[in-house]
């Protein structure tokens, strides 16, 4: 990743109090080339991610087709997560996307935008948004609705 990707997204993961903590763990792309069939790919990332999943996570899975929160009703999804007590899994899939078992795996699917995102600024809008939500719960005036 280019280095206004890590500089981005450690801005806004420092911010977050250690109770609300994130911790990125990048997956090894799968194999792709012109010849190659982009499913082999996603497979081989799928096991990754799916074995990267802490025990017990509460799963969000980043895909197209999911929901789409505005900064409230993020923030209140925050609040039942953080209610939960559980880790919470957010999945990124590759420039194909997640496989089929990624999104089953998980009890939410959340899309960013109706957009296509390029895969360096989804790290850094997810952690500005996770921030962002978490300044809502805390009550400050980070968002002006």
């Amino acid at each position: 990743m280019p280095g206004w990707v890590k500089t981005g997204y450690d801005e806004y993961a420092k911010r977050l109090p250690q109770n609300f903590s994130v911790k990125l763990v990048e997956i090894t792309p799968g194999h792709r080339s012109k010849s190659s069939d982009p499913k082999r790919a996603i497979e081989e990332e799928s096991d990754k991610i799916l074995n990267a999943i802490p025990n017990g996570a509460h799963v969000i899975a980043l895909d197209e087709r999911g929901t789409q929160w505005r900064t409230q009703q993020l923030a209140d999804q925050m609040r039942d997560w953080m209610q939960d007590g559980r880790d919470i899994a957010l999945l990124v899939g590759g420039p194909d996307g997640l496989s089929k078992e990624c999104k089953q795996r998980a009890q939410q699917l959340w899309s960013l935008s109706n957009l296509t995102l390029p895969h360096p600024l989804v790290r850094v809008f997810l952690a500005e948004q996770l921030y962002r939500a978490w300044s809502v719960t805390q009550g400050h005036p980070y968002h002006r609705e």
